[in-house]
């Protein structure tokens, strides 16, 4: 099989770091191209880097010698690849004119940014959840004038610890749920040397992240109409987040209501049993058991279970009759990986082996 050529804009990024690391030694990928700002174009990626590299994994060998473009020069950028993912670090009304920009190549971008998550054509994926919404495509491309070009997102890093388990609870009819997440500085694109303030502290407030908390799932949970995506009235969220000190892994309080209350083994069948199209496919990147759950106490953590499944998988535990609410349980997902880069390249793999990408 012929690899397809890829490209990502914002590499140097913590994001566009895990996009490498993810994409090194991919059976169906090879990063040709990497984009950044002005102040990196010309430089190779590792004189770009010059000590920023934020991994805990050393940086692949494969990509320090590229040179890095501008990624403002759109058209140099995507003239060499067949598909790009986007981290970028620019405002959102950039974010959403250079996305659009590249898509108009021809290129098919798929996107970490939030900017484009609200765009009604743009199909915000969480691959096991809501594939079907693929079909909006064609929809978008026509808006844009494309034949192949096209914009997919993933969405916010924070909701991947708690959507996975409520959607798989559907046919039980969820109706409310409140949601407290206590998410990693890695979120914000730190380590605890850029970020020292966070030793010792959790900061109850992340700007943007409890709008996007409550919000999004509705979105993934929409159906497509008249060509665009047209989000769910329920479950009603309320969500809480905070900064706390880790490095990864988001971790999520949930309680939850249903109007037909399960029991607690039919909640944990139906997590058991859960499987969407990645695990249908069998894609490269795809968890075998997508969501896990653990019957200690003490479990799941972060330390722990954030790098179940290559942080593909997403994990629960502490599931138990509340005194107010149905339900109540703790999830867990990695935010770089399955929250960020990683279900970018799930989503890319699922693109692929449907057909809605190939080589130009």
């Amino acid at each position: 099989m012929e690899k397809l050529r890829v490209g990502i804009l914002g590499a140097t990024g913590m994001v566009g770091q895990r996009f490498i690391t993810l994409l090194e030694n991919h059976p169906w990928f090879e990063v040709t191209t990497l984009a950044a700002s002005e102040r990196s174009a010309g430089k190779t990626y590792e004189e770009a880097l010059a000590g920023r590299w934020k991994l805990d994994i050393p940086c692949p060998q494969n990509v320090k010698d590229i040179v890095v473009k501008n990624v403002s020069d759109v058209e140099k950028t995507a003239e060499s690849v067949d598909l790009l993912f986007s981290a970028v670090d620019m405002t959102k009304e950039e974010i959403r004119a250079i996305e659009e920009a590249y898509a108009k190549t021809e290129t098919p971008v798929v996107s970490n940014n939030s900017a484009h998550r609200w765009t009604p054509d743009v199909p915000m994926i969480m691959p096991e959840v809501n594939a079907d919404h693929l079909d909006v495509l064609p929809y978008q491309m026509r808006r844009l004038g494309t034949k192949r070009g096209f914009i997919v997102v993933k969405p916010n890093c924070s909701i991947q610890c708690y959507t996975p388990m409520l959607h798989a609870l559907m046919k039980f009819k969820p109706v409310k749920s409140v949601v407290s997440t206590y998410q990693a500085i890695s979120g914000a694109g730190k380590t605890f040397k850029d970020w020292p303030e966070m030793t010792d502290n959790l900061i109850p407030y992340i700007g943007g992240e409890e709008e996007k908390s409550e919000q999004e799932p509705l979105k993934i949970w929409g159906k497509i109409e008249n060509g665009v995506i047209v989000p769910a009235k329920s479950p009603i969220i309320s969500a809480q987040c905070y900064r706390v000190p880790v490095q990864d892994g988001h971790t999520a309080s949930v309680f939850v209501s249903f109007e037909k209350k399960p029991s607690k083994d039919e909640i944990l069948e139906a997590w058991k049993n859960f499987r969407g199209l990645p695990q249908e496919l069998d894609l490269p990147s795809a968890p075998k058991q997508f969501i896990h759950y653990f019957e200690e106490d003490n479990r799941p953590q972060a330390r722990l279970d954030r790098d179940l499944e290559g942080g593909m998988a997403v994990s629960a535990g502490r599931l138990r009759e509340d005194t107010i609410f149905d339900y109540k349980f703790a999830g867990l997902s990695h935010n770089t990986i399955r929250g960020a880069a990683g279900g970018g390249v799930l989503s890319a793999e699922l693109l692929y082996a449907t057909k809605r990408i190939a080589a130009k």
